[in-house]
Order: structure tokens, then C-alpha cells, then sequence
């Protein structure tokens, strides 16, 4: 048998063996009690995309899965937007054109195709703009309101990027089944046209602008495949009728934007310049780092915020020497607005805040995007945190300081049904880092608790505070299920610089760990009802690599949990789809430097463990594959160290199936309630 059919079989007994034994040892109070949690949820109305007029009179977003449509002074008087009367559709992802005379959205109706529809508001039904044939996402009508672009995967058979469930391998590894995603434009005269193909085929498209004057586009893209090459993309301008030219590549440029990586570019207002989020990013879509200047032309990018001591996120052009960008600031999230001189800028540019929001926002499109009219006096957003659930904020751009303002009371009665939250903030070896800390849902600073540390994925993200949470590794859950919940933001993370994110880099699973230890040290200082013999870890992606090697390196956990993790970086290297973003990190390949992945691999000092581990994977994973699961999981089995392993079938590295999610809780739970029991 050769050795990917050996994996594979024994993978699959991996998963029915270890799921036998689960199922069977699983607590009922355990699945009761995650259900009443669950169910608690439920009660809240979900907000998703927002999007608001460019003459600002209009507002639309997304409502418990309902597209909807209001004055903006009377959002009381929505109207559901449908494509149609005649059969059932599920419509979203709404955008505005440029007159604000229509409203762009996608549609999946009766037959299953996502399409692209125009609504002109003058109470005729919406028509389909286009007739598709694969995956659409990012609609935007150009500046002159005559077509829509948009990202399109023809004749797709899966969603693109690793977090998706990847093809069972089969054939021509890395040549067969490769889809490629393009910028397609569909006119707004026509109804039901097939899409134009903008972008070729060697380029896999991931973000992109229109030009102000219509007739160009700006985007980030790369060789197939998709998933993996992202952090190797380049920044590309290309004429509707031209070629693609490549004005930034990360790898050529000399500087500290060298081998790094590009996310949303957008061009400035007067044509002359595009402007991108560049830094050391570790997931597409996970953004973060400085903002960069690129010259339309091309040439040499300029940085605009180097040593800002928070990470800018999102941006978007005010007028041609004013840029408002969103950031995460130690546990916040802040709009800010640089004014550029008339003269190319020597030094940082300084930035005005403009004003703060305590925990997760975002336009439903973009991390931490907002939506703004064609002036740019307001800034809309759906706003949550732990002590707050979902409603849709604004920014007032023109009055620095100034508080967000609610502008919806959807879920003006709804109470958390876990614990109080605690921004908490400690410093270890010269860096001051900040950690989210939930308290339990009935806390009694007279009994004593356990604490579980949920380590995010990453490493380039953050922990940020936000309503829900839901099913999974949660940390909401695990507050209103008697524990202690501690989510540090160690060194890695965004929100403290890009020195900051960069400061784990060929050191994964040291600094970082010292950091958590600092932090739950600094828990115990202030919180004497947490028990120091009951502290378990847990974590997904990186997060799972981090519980991975955590118990390798001390015998403070009692218990973990690791989900989707990484348990020996120079096997990984050569079993995952993404090992493009392992360059920066480790600084060469395995190949050229085998002893550098070895340092961080868990296997390396896999007999030091001794705490009891629980091991969830997805079967199609590509970011974190299963194998090294099975492979941690096999160590500490053959060493008698208590654990179990299960195999999600037809799941990525983000589970979509809510029942799996379910079961992950129901497993966690179990698992640290048998490990460090609570008193209920």
C-alpha cells in the first residue's frame, strides 16, 4: 500500500474508532447544556452586510437573512428586497450604484445559481443582470454606473480559498481540478448576459477597484492555484481592454514591506495613486498591517503609518490627500483619517482618531469595512460586543471624538447569557500585551473556578470582542458553562504594530506561550477564585498548533483541547495547500532549513506530555490536515497520555455544518468538565 492510501486508511479508522468511543462517553448533561446555550442565541436578529446610499439617504443590510431597504432617517420603515415573487430566493450582499438611483444584490434562487440583480427602486421587479455559471462574489458598479465587476470562479465545483473543504485528491495532483477566480463584468442595460472575462487565466484574482475613470482596474493576484499563492501575490493595474501590468510585487521590493503581503487596494480619487493594506498577514481576508502608497505607474511604495502602535485594517479614499482607515488598537477598534500633504510625505503620516467602538465591527464585506456616502461625512457599521449584541452604528467623520451612535434597536433587550467581560492587560519580557478575560455567567468571588485559555487562529489575528460566538471552540459558550475564559492577544497578534505582529517570527511557540503564561499569571493575581490547578487550553487553526506544542513545553494545562492544529511543521510543510505563507514566518523552506521547523514542531519534544488532550480535525482540511492530527494523536496514545481523536467528514478547515460545530462544544465541554470537573 503506498503511503497516501496508508494515511488515508488509517485516518478513516481514526475517525470511526475514536468516534465510537466519544459518543459513548459523552456526558448528557454535557449536550443539554450546550443546547440551552445554543438556544439562548437564537432569540437575537442577525445583522450581516450594510451598505448605504452615496447620496446618504438610503441604507441596506442584511436582516436574519432577509435583505432589506430604508430611508435612512426611518429605518422603521424597511421593506424586504426580493428578486423575485414567483419563487423563493435568498438574497444579499447588497451595493449601491453611483447615482443611487439603483441597487445591486445577488440572488440564489429556485434553480441554485447565485446571479447578480438590479433592482431600480421604482417598484418593478428586480432583473437578473446576469447569467452565471459558477461562483460570484464582490459585486461593485463602476464609477460611471454602466457595468458590474465582480469575482468569478467559472463553472466552480467548490468555494474557493483553504478555509473551504478541499477535493478529495485525485489525478494530476496540483494540475487537475485547479479553478482559477477572474474579475468578470456584466453591463447594466442587458438582462441575463454572460459575463466578460476581464482578467486571463494565469492570474488568480483575489481583490480588486475600478480606476475613477471607469475604463481600468487595480488588483491583487497570482499564479493558480488560489489558495496557496496569495502570499506571493502581486499588485496588478489592467485597461478593460488591456493587459495585466504588475506594479508591486512584495518579493522584489527592498524594505520592510520585503516578502510580505498586499490586501485591498483602492485607488485614489485623482488617479494617480493606489493605495493597499501591506504587512505580514498569516490568512487572506485576515488584514492587517500598514498603509502603503504605490504610484499608479508603478515605482516604489511609501508608508504611510511605519511604527504605528496599532494595525490599520481597511481604508478608503476621502478626496485625493485624505484617507479615513479602520484598526484594531489593544482590544479596540478605531476609524482614523490621515491627511496627506501636497508633497510625497518623508515621515509617518499623523493620524487623527476619529472615533472608537469597544469591540467587533465590520460592513459585512471587508475586515472591519465600513460603509460610507460619496462625501464621507458618516460612516455606517454593524457593531457588537459581549455586553452588546448586533445593531448598526455610525461614525460622524466631521466631529473628531465623538461616540458611535446606534442607529437600530434590534436587539435593545437582549442580555448576555454568559459572564462579564474584562479587557486585561499585562506586560512580559518588554511587550504589553492585551487579552480578553470572561468571567463565568453566575461568578461568586467566593468559589473557585477553572479557566480555560482559547488561543485564536492566526497568527496574524486578534481576539476581539463580539456578540455570540455560538458553537465550536467558544469562548462565550464556555463563560455561560461555569468557566473562566481567558483570550490572549500575544506577541503575533494584530493590534499593537507591526513590530508587534512580526515579534514571533521563526519563534512559534515561545514568546507567544510565555505571553499566555504571563497572562493567566496575571488572571490568578487578580482574580483569586480562579483555581491554578484547573487551567486548560484550547485553540483552532493556529490556536490548535498552540495547544499542540503548549503541552510540550509545561504541565501547567490539566486539560486541552486542539482543534485543526499543527503538530510537526516539516511534515506539514509538504501535506498542506498553503505553503506559501510559511516563508515569511520561518524564513526559508523546509528544504533550505529544516532545524528552524523542527524548533516549533511538537513532535520534537512529544514525550514531555503528560496533559490529557482532545484532537478534532476536519477530514478535508487544507490549512491544517488531518494528518497531523492523526500524528499527534498516535504519540500520545503510544505513551499512554489520555486522548482522543475525531475525524469530521466532508469538513475544511472551517466546519460549515452546524451539527459538527455542535459537536466540537459537546466534546470540548465534555472533555475539560471530566478533565477539571465544575461544580454545578
Amino acid at each position: 500500500m503506498n503511503r497516501y492510501l496508508l494515511c488515508r486508511t488509517r485516518l478513516a479508522v481514526a475517525f470511526f474508532c475514536a468516534a465510537a468511543v466519544c459518543v459513548s462517553a459523552q456526558s448528557p448533561s454535557s449536550s443539554a447544556r450546550v443546547d440551552a446555550f445554543l438556544s439562548s442565541l437564537h432569540h437575537s436578529h442577525s445583522i450581516s452586510v450594510v451598505a448605504v446610499s452615496p447620496d446618504g439617504k438610503r441604507l441596506t443590510w442584511t436582516q436574519d437573512g432577509e435583505l432589506r431597504l430604508a430611508p435612512l432617517n426611518d429605518l422603521a420603515r424597511s421593506q424586504r428586497v426580493v428578486a423575485s415573487s414567483s419563487q423563493h430566493c435568498h438574497e444579499g450582499d447588497p451595493f449601491w450604484a453611483p447615482d443611487s438611483a439603483s441597487l445591486g444584490f445577488l440572488a440564489s434562487c429556485t434553480a441554485g445559481q447565485t446571479e447578480i440583480y438590479l433592482d431600480r427602486l421604482d417598484g418593478k421587479t428586480p432583473r437578473a443582470l446576469s447569467r452565471l455559471h459558477g461562483e460570484v462574489d464582490n459585486p461593485a458598479f463602476a464609477p460611471d454606473g454602466k457595468s458590474v465587476a465582480f469575482l468569478y470562479v467559472p463553472n466552480a465545483t467548490r468555494h474557493v480559498g483553504a478555509l473551504a473543504a478541499m477535493k478529495m485528491p485525485a489525478g494530476v495532483i496540483g494540475e487537475d481540478g485547479i479553478e482559477v477566480q477572474h474579475i468578470a463584468t456584466v453591463p447594466v442595460t442587458e438582462t441575463d448576459a454572460e459575463p466578460k472575462l476581464i482578467t486571463p487565466t494565469t492570474l488568480h484574482v483575489y481583490e480588486f477597484d475600478w480606476s475613477p475613470d471607469s475604463k481600468s482596474l487595480a488588483y491583487i493576484a497570482a499564479n493558480p492555484p488560489g489558495e496557496n499563492n496569495w502570499w506571493v501575490a502581486k499588485l496588478f493595474t489592467q485597461p478593460l481592454a488591456g493587459e495585466p501590468k504588475a506594479i508591486l510585487a512584495p518579493a522584489e521590493v527592498a524594505g520592510p514591506l520585503h516578502g510580505l503581503q498586499i490586501a485591498l487596494p483602492r485607488w485614489s480619487p485623482d488617479g494617480q495613486s493606489i493605495a493597499v493594506i501591506g504587512g505580514l498577514m498569516s490568512d487572506q481576508g485576515s488584514t492587517g498591517g500598514d498603509i502603503w502608497l504605490e504610484p499608479a505607474a508603478g515605482g516604489t511604495p511609501l508608508n504611510l503609518t511605519p511604527g504605528r502602535a496599532s494595525t490599520p485594517v481597511w481604508l478608503e479614499w476621502a478626496s485625493p490627500r485624505q484617507i479615513y482607515a479602520t484598526e484594531q488598537a489593544a482590544g479596540a477598534a478605531r476609524l482614523i483619517r490621515l491627511d496627506l500633504p501636497s508633497a510625497l510625505p518623508t515621515a509617518a503620516v499623523p493620524a487623527t482618531v476619529v472615533s472608537s467602538f469597544p469591540g467587533s465591527l465590520g460592513n459585512g464585506r471587508d475586515s472591519m469595512g465600513l460603509a460610507a456616502p460619496a462625501d464621507h461625512s458618516f460612516f455606517l457599521f454593524r457593531g457588537s460586543n459581549y455586553e452588546r449584541a448586533p445593531e448598526i452604528f455610525s461614525f460622524d467623520a466631521k466631529a473628531a471624538g465623538a461616540e458611535p451612535k446606534a442607529l437600530t434597536h434590534l436587539n435593545q433587550d437582549q442580555k448576555p447569557v454568559w459572564g462579564k467581560s474584562v479587557s486585561l492587560d499585562w506586560t512580559n519580557e518588554g511587550f504589553h500585551v492585551q487579552g480578553w478575560l470572561l468571567l463565568p455567567k453566575d461568578y461568586d468571588p467566593a468559589k473557585k473556578y477553572p479557566m480555560i485559555v482559547l488561543v485564536h487562529g492566526g497568527p496574524a489575528a486578534a481576539a476581539q470582542a463580539s456578540w455570540g460566538g455560538g458553537a465550536g471552540l467558544s469562548a462565550t459558550a464556555f463563560s455561560a458553562l461555569d468557566y473562566f475564559v481567558l483570550q490572549p492577544n500575544d506577541r503575533g497578534s494584530f493590534g499593537q504594530g507591526e513590530a508587534f505582529t512580526q515579534a514571533n517570527r521563526k519563534d512559534f511557540g515561545y514568546g507567544d506561550l510565555r505571553d499566555m503564561l504571563a497572562g493567566v499569571d496575571a488572571v490568578l493575581a487578580r482574580y483569586p477564585a480562579v483555581d491554578p490547578k484547573r487551567v486548560g487550553l484550547t485553540g483552532w487553526s493556529y490556536g490548535g498548533f498552540s495547544t499542540m506544542f503548549g503541552v510540550t513545553q509545561t504541565t501547567r494545562f490539566r486539560a486541552a483541547v486542539a482543534g485543526a492544529g499543527i503538530a510537526n511543521w516539516q511534515s506539514y510543510y509538504g501535506e498542506n495547500s498553503i505553503d506559501q505563507w510559511m516563508l515569511p514566518y520561518f524564513g526559508a523552506s523546509v528544504y533550505d532549513d529544516a532545524a528552524v521547523y523542527a524548533k516549533s514542531s511538537a513532535m520534537t519534544y512529544i514525550k514531555q506530555v503528560k496533559t490529557p488532550t482532545l484532537v478534532v480535525v476536519g477530514d478535508r482540511d487544507g490549512e491544517c490536515p488531518a494528518p497531523q492530527s492523526f500524528e499527534f494523536w498516535h504519540a500520545l496514545r503510544a505513551q499512554g497520555v489520555a486522548t482522543q481523536l475525531v475525524v469530521y467528514p466532508n469538513e475544511g478547515h472551517g466546519f460549515v455544518d452546524a451539527g459538527h460545530r455542535r459537536d466540537v462544544l459537546v466534546r470540548a465541554l465534555d472533555w475539560f468538565d471530566r478533565q477539571m470537573p465544575v461544580s454545578h
